[in-house]
């Protein structure tokens, strides 16, 4: 992945912002084209700390011909994205640009024994029923035996060892306080994406918007 420096997070931030989308495009080569499918995954760690991406696939997917343990694959993982128009900036001679969080790991992949998948499943269904709490958590034990074995018996477990973590989170950084407020004030009445973008600007650069909070809370009664 092309990384302007301006745009680069450290690895931390990078494999967190993976782990918490929990979700993207894993690519492989087959010799003649690319193939790709995408699909939930959950991060773990090694004993030495190695990351690893855990996930599973239906059998027929193409993809688990080519899991040999040594080849290395591509896991893109995308958050929130948003056009920017040149004339929301303050500065003139702007160019259209788009913002964006992505980050890519790679490494092989290679397959998990029945047993291991079985936790994978477990774990997998774990980490994003918690999204959804107060509700009670879904559990492969609400299922027949029978049932969730004849499903289980459709996918294959599969795992990456992660050994590259390439990140990129444009976010204007590199651009002026006035040109960051600028956009970002922009952004925050755009869609879902852009909202987020937004957002996640006024994060970083909290001391940006510092006036605008205190003419807030001046404005309430």
């Amino acid at each position: 992945m092309y990384t302007p420096p301006f745009f680069k997070p450290d690895r931390a931030a990078s494999l967190k912002f993976a782990g918490e989308r929990g979700f993207g495009t894993m690519c492989a080569f087959d010799g003649h084209k690319p193939v790709a499918s995408p699909l939930p995954f959950y991060l773990t760690y090694a004993a030495d700390g190695t990351p690893q991406a855990a996930f599973h696939v239906a059998r027929h997917n193409p993809l688990v011909t080519l899991a040999d343990g040594a080849v290395s694959w591509l896991l893109a993982v995308n958050g929130p994205d948003a056009y920017v128009s040149p004339d929301w900036y303050v500065s003139p001679d702007q160019v259209p640009t788009w913002l964006y969080q992505s980050v890519h790991l790679s490494g092989p992949v290679r397959l998990l024994s029945d047993d291991e998948l079985a936790v994978q499943i477990d774990t997998l269904s774990d980490i994003f029923e918690s999204w959804l709490l107060p509700k009670t958590p879904w559990t492969s034990g609400k299922m027949t035996a029978g049932r969730f074995e004849t499903l289980k018996k459709a996918i294959v477990g599969l795992v990456m060892t992660v050994e590259e973590v390439e990140g990129s989170f444009k976010l204007n950084q590199h651009k002026s306080d006035a040109d960051y407020a600028a956009i970002a004030n922009a952004l925050g009445e755009g869609d879902a994406d852009a909202k987020q973008i937004s957002e996640l600007m006024r994060q970083a650069r909290p001391h940006v918007f510092a006036d605008d909070t205190k003419k807030l809370e001046r404005s309430v009664p």
